[in-house]
């Protein structure tokens, strides 16, 4: 069955200052790779831009057996699973010489680039063959809402920038995981890795705007709150494991 697999080769930049592979990192190379595996497919950004659609993510979910280390090649499989009425799930597989490290799955919808409403998969979706569409699933996860913060203390602020940007023009989903980080020091993360990350993007987030990141810490379990004006824009759920 199909899957796209493409290897990435983690560089200084691409790593934290303990030489593990960063969220942000790891989310651009999902990324890159659901867009290569779309153009394969036909449905890729060329093939949708005319017609005034797009995708954006929804959620993702990452779990991860060990850090990706500086100097690793990553070898990271891909394939979506056929689309439902709104939502497009696309999952993945993360490997390291064979070893796997690693599942991720995502949620994307399709949107009228023009008014940023969420469109059916009918919108482009008519005539495509789904017969061959891999239907195994990288992981088994459907616990995608993330409790809203009841308590919590401020961690961080930050303003959205102009290089937080995508052709969206609005915080591109990479970038999040940047301010997730943000709230940590650097010793909370001694001799420790992200296990698990939960992210769901709840609402774009524009130049100018400033966003306030609350806190709450349940033993190895981080729970991060990304608010605009007291609206709720993001959510992280976080979970550490020791090295």
């Amino acid at each position: 069955m199909y899957r796209h697999i493409k290897e990435y080769e983690i560089k200084f930049t691409d790593c934290d200052p303990y030489d593990s592979l960063k969220p942000s990192s790891l989310l651009s190379f999902l990324e890159e790779s659901a867009c290569l595996s779309a153009d394969e497919l036909g449905f890729g950004y060329g093939a949708v831009a005319p017609k005034n659609l797009g995708f954006i993510i929804v959620n993702s979910y990452i779990e991860l057996a060990r850090p990706v280390k500086l100097g690793e090649v990553l070898e990271l499989h891909t394939w979506p699973l056929r689309p439902k009425n709104i939502i497009f799930f696309r999952d993945f597989e993360l490997y390291v010489k064979g070893e796997k490290v690693g599942v991720a799955t995502t949620r994307w919808c399709m949107i009228d680039t023009q008014t940023f409403r969420m469109m059916p998969t009918s919108a482009f979706f008519t005539d495509l063959d789904f017969s061959s569409y891999n239907t195994e699933r990288s992981v088994e996860f459907n616990m995608w809402k993330i409790p809203a913060l009841a308590e919590g203390e401020l961690a961080y602020s930050k303003k959205v920038s102009y290089s937080d940007y995508d052709h969206y023009f609005h915080v591109n989903n990479t970038k999040y995981a940047d301010f997730l980080l943000d709230t940590f020091s650097v010793d909370e993360f001694e001799n420790k890795f992200i296990k698990k990350l939960q992210i769901t993007y709840a609402k774009q987030c524009k130049l100018g705007e400033v966003i306030d990141l609350y806190k709450k810490i349940d033993g190895n379990t981080y729970f991060i709150e990304g608010r605009v004006g007291g609206e709720v824009r993001v959510q992280f759920k976080v979970e550490l494991d020791g090295i």
